[in-house]
């Protein structure tokens, strides 16, 4: 009978765990890593040593595990490489080089030794991530350690890691090491390495790298040297000098190194004590425009602190390498060899990444557009305040992005999976274009004051845990008191459009203008209607969408602001009266241009 009783208990408390989870608990893993690497520069391959403490805090029994090798995609006949050699346009700097790599130009992560708390475990590799069968099931609430050792060689630079780069840089060290996928509310994320980006759990690190003496090392982290008062150690073998190097790195979900014989390092004070490094190659020509670099990515800083929130960290590096530009922990790797507002633009791009993804660290594969789309969105308004521009809508380029992927017949929902879009245009266009859309357009709806403070409460609420697209939306309906599961619906996770026009502009027998709209799209908005009379005055009438049940505040202060009766959706057509007394010259939806209408050639009346 009591142990009837006890598994009662027990199975009662399993799902009032789950129930919280999916309604209102939140859990996430920790993973902290202490790594141990060997460098055999001269030829591109190194030996790891790693130690993963691994705690549970879900509410389920964990009886397998899975563990990321990113470097085997770099090989023929991986997905990756099928995959680009597949699809009908390829990312011009994968296409079909990952085919054509030798036995000596391949990345790969063996590993050699295995144990789970000391025991040996089975595994099987799969392409790029490791299945692992425990031998102890890891129980709610409880840690685990791990520890492998494992060979590896770095692949020739193809995607973001890689070995001697276009721009001469050794090492890109991203992706390098085997790492724990993440597991949530929704299970486990152990996605392939097809194309795009990734999904972790948040932890410590504690690296030691083990390199020739003459490369300068920088990344992720803090230096141990600093932090414990000490100096880097030169450790010497039967081959050569080498140079130890150990980094720390605090509550973060990725690290990343990079290496180079020529590598200068400089220094720059940021805001809030934090300090600012700038790695990049011992080149004349590009020496210039990475020391103008340094104070504007203190503005930079400076922005993102004041118009997102404060960043938590210490230090930031700005590293020379990769093959484009990515974000990672405390640091970014671009390609340096640019005009001065392309390297200042990148560099922006990249930092903002630290607040939406290092920071509000989303699923990228689920919710690619949260990441790079709030990024664009921010970084773009942080390079028209810094540089001093004047355009009235900065996300102008990002509406034509979309607006063109959108009446080309070839859009896919934002909720399709990074790497499963059928055209990478359609995937970079929705991710990057729609998804700034989605924040600009947001401000539309609910008022630019009241988006500035979501962007903000987002962060403070949100910040080190992995926030999902409704997270969001809830956050901007409890700052703005609108209902935004419509526009999070229909705008994201459909194809829907916004098309608005004009149907009708008459006199009627009272001596007044009768004015009709028409929904054309299947998307609904509010509407403002900016109208100019005769006598050069202005009056903006503003028609609250029903399903919002909220009016934004007037965002023309100099121009008067009347509040019509609510629009519901269903209904396709919205007509009402402006009084006698002032004869209308022209009228124009959304003179913002903030509304995603595909059809703006319909939005005017009396506008040659």
């Amino acid at each position: 009978m009591k142990k009837t009783l006890l598994n009662s208990f027990w199975a009662l408390l399993l799902v009032v765990s789950v129930t919280a989870q999916n309604n209102t608990g939140y859990w996430q893993q920790k993973v902290d890593y202490k790594m141990d690497i060997d460098v055999d520069a001269e030829n591109f391959q190194y030996k790891g040593k790693q130690t993963v403490v691994y705690t549970n805090n879900s509410p389920d029994v964990l009886d397998r595990v899975f563990y990321h090798l990113y470097f085997n995609a770099f090989q023929p006949g991986s997905e990756m490489d099928v995959r680009s050699r597949s699809i009908a346009d390829p990312d011009g700097r994968v296409t079909d080089r990952i085919s054509k790599l030798t036995p000596q130009e391949i990345g790969y992560i063996k590993p050699t030794m295995f144990t789970q708390d000391d025991q040996k475990l089975n595994y099987e590799i799969v392409g790029t991530v490791m299945e692992v069968q425990l031998n102890k099931p890891i129980q709610p609430g409880q840690s685990t350690t791990f520890k492998m050792e494992w060979d590896a060689q770095v692949p020739v630079q193809v995607r973001r890691s890689g070995r001697n780069n276009s721009e001469g840089v050794a090492l890109s060290m991203t992706q390098w090491y085997p790492k724990l996928a993440e597991y949530d509310f929704q299970g486990w994320h152990a996605d392939p390495y097809i194309a795009r980006e990734f999904h972790s759990p948040w932890g410590d690190f504690d690296v030691t790298i083990h390199i020739d003496k003459d490369y300068t090392v920088g990344g992720t982290g803090y230096s141990a040297a600093n932090v414990k008062g000490g100096s880097y150690p030169e450790v010497k073998n039967s081959k050569n000098e080498k140079k130890t190097w150990q980094f720390l790195a605090p509550k973060v979900h990725d690290f990343t190194w990079a290496a180079d014989k020529n590598y200068i390092h400089d220094q720059f004070d940021g805001p809030n004590g934090v300090t600012l490094n700038f790695y990049y190659k011992n080149n004349p020509e590009i020496k210039e425009n990475w020391k103008k670099l340094q104070p504007m990515t203190a503005e930079l800083l400076k922005y993102f602190n004041e118009h997102i929130g404060e960043y938590p960290y210490k230090q930031y590096s700005v590293i020379q390498g990769g093959d484009g530009g990515m974000e990672y922990a405390m640091s970014t790797l671009i390609t340096g060899e640019r005009k001065f507002g392309s390297l200042f633009g990148v560099t922006a791009h990249e930092m903002a990444h630290t607040w939406f993804q290092f920071l509000l660290a989303t699923n990228e594969g689920k919710h690619e557009w949260m990441d790079e789309g709030f990024t664009s969105y921010i970084s773009t308004l942080a390079e028209e305040e810094i540089t001093k521009g004047d355009n009235p809508n900065p996300m102008a380029g990002s509406y034509r992005g979309y607006l063109s992927l959108a009446t080309s017949g070839k859009e896919e929902p934002a909720t399709t999976h990074a790497d499963r879009y059928n055209l990478n245009r359609s995937y970079s266009i929705t991710a990057y274009s729609k998804g700034a859309v989605f924040l600009s357009q947001l401000g539309y709806v609910i008022g630019k004051e009241n988006l500035d403070k979501t962007l903000k409460q987002y962060y403070k609420d949100w910040a080190f845990k992995h926030p999902t697209p409704n997270d969001f939306v809830r956050v901007a309906e409890k700052v703005s008191g609108f209902e935004l599961d419509w526009y999070l619906m229909d705008f994201m996770q459909t194809t829907k459009t916004i098309d608005y026009g004009i149907q009708g502009v008459e006199a009627n027998a009272n001596g007044g203008t009768t004015v009709t709209l028409q929904r054309i799209g299947f998307m609904p908005m509010p509407i403002d209607l900016s109208v100019m009379y005769e006598d050069g005055s202005e009056e903006t009438f503003y028609i609250p969408l029903q399903m919002a049940r909220a009016e934004k505040k007037n965002p023309y202060s100099a121009v008067k602001w009347t509040v019509l009766k609510d629009w519901a959706w269903a209904y396709p057509t919205y007509s009402f009266d402006i009084p006698t007394g002032k004869k209308v010259k022209s009228m124009v939806i959304d003179a913002s241009t903030l509304m995603a209408d595909v059809n703006r050639e319909n939005n005017t009346f009396g506008v040659e």
